[in-house]
């Protein structure tokens, strides 16, 4: 994967978040029931990409927690989750700022979500394990991504017609398993499903592409493209994009969940060993509990 094509797509402005993303959001969200006790508090990684409106849906579902955001954009983000500020009968405090949900003092929350974002990181072991110091002893991690399968439809047309990949390969979710291990997480459940979705026609299936992302493959083509190989590339969705009953085009994305704990901090035993204070402090407080 291209780092720099990676960056710069993660900067982007966005003011909407994909409906495809909203949709994973809206499933995953479903998953938080598995859990008996509901997080204190939550960190929402990239929540313009990950759905704006999961993000509000998710505040209605942990009324009691507190929540945090994390973004490249970090005040647009803010501005896009923050609720206005209440109006008071009190004209002092008509001028009142609004909460400050950047991260809390220490730095750490009972659960971090991170929606359809994985799959555009170049590095994902050193993330997952960013992620890891973020989430509170006993908290966990809950995230989505795309899996190997998104596309396949799309991936043949281009093969077919001897062009290179229209975007990255993406990881197994068994790869993210043991890469979730490796970063010091406990527990990890990985799920898949897959979604198909229908295109009245091949620019409508463009334009929703642009939406999710971009060809982030080192091998794809350098140079720009001009309007006759646009055009050459609708002729072959057209006719090779397989169809429904209503001859609407058709393409499937394999979705990958995926939640992991943060266990206790295990101490290696040797004759000497050296334990940092707020190692000593998490296993002091857990074992009161």
């Amino acid at each position: 994967m291209d780092a720099t094509a990676a960056r710069r797509w993660r900067r982007l402005p966005r003011t909407e978040s994909p409906w495809l993303h909203e949709e994973v959001a809206s499933r995953m969200a479903q998953r938080l029931q598995w859990f008996r006790e509901p997080p204190s508090s939550w960190l929402h990684w990239e929540p313009v990409l990950g759905g704006l409106q999961a993000h509000a849906r998710l505040r209605e579902q942990l009324p009691r927690a507190t929540w945090h955001v994390m973004a490249e954009r970090l005040p647009e983000a803010l501005d896009a989750t923050r609720e206005a500020a209440a109006r008071s009968w009190n004209p002092m405090q008509w001028r009142r700022s609004p909460a400050d949900h950047t991260l809390p003092a220490d730095g750490q929350v009972a659960m971090l979500w991170a929606n359809m974002v994985l799959h555009h990181e170049p590095q994902p072991q050193p993330l997952l394990q960013r992620w890891h110091g973020l989430i509170q002893t006993h908290g966990f991690l809950m995230f989505s991504c795309l899996g190997p399968d998104t596309l396949r439809e799309l991936r043949s047309v281009y093969a077919q017609a001897g062009w290179s990949e229209p975007a990255q390969a993406f990881t197994d979710m068994h790869d993210w398993g043991d890469m979730l291990v490796h970063s010091g997480f406990a527990e990890p459940v990985m799920d898949m499903e897959r979604i198909t979705l229908s295109y009245s026609s091949a620019e409508a299936l463009l334009q929703e592409l642009r939406g999710l992302g971009r060809n982030l493959s080192l091998d794809r083509p350098s140079g720009l493209r001009g309007r006759g190989w646009q055009a050459r590339l609708i002729q072959a969705l057209e006719a090779g994009l397989p169809r429904d009953e209503q001859r609407r085009l058709l393409l499937s994305f394999e979705i990958i969940y995926g939640h992991a704990y943060k266990p206790l901090p295990r101490v290696p035993v040797s004759a000497s060993q050296s334990v940092s204070v707020d190692t000593m402090r998490a296993m002091l407080r857990a074992g009161r509990g």
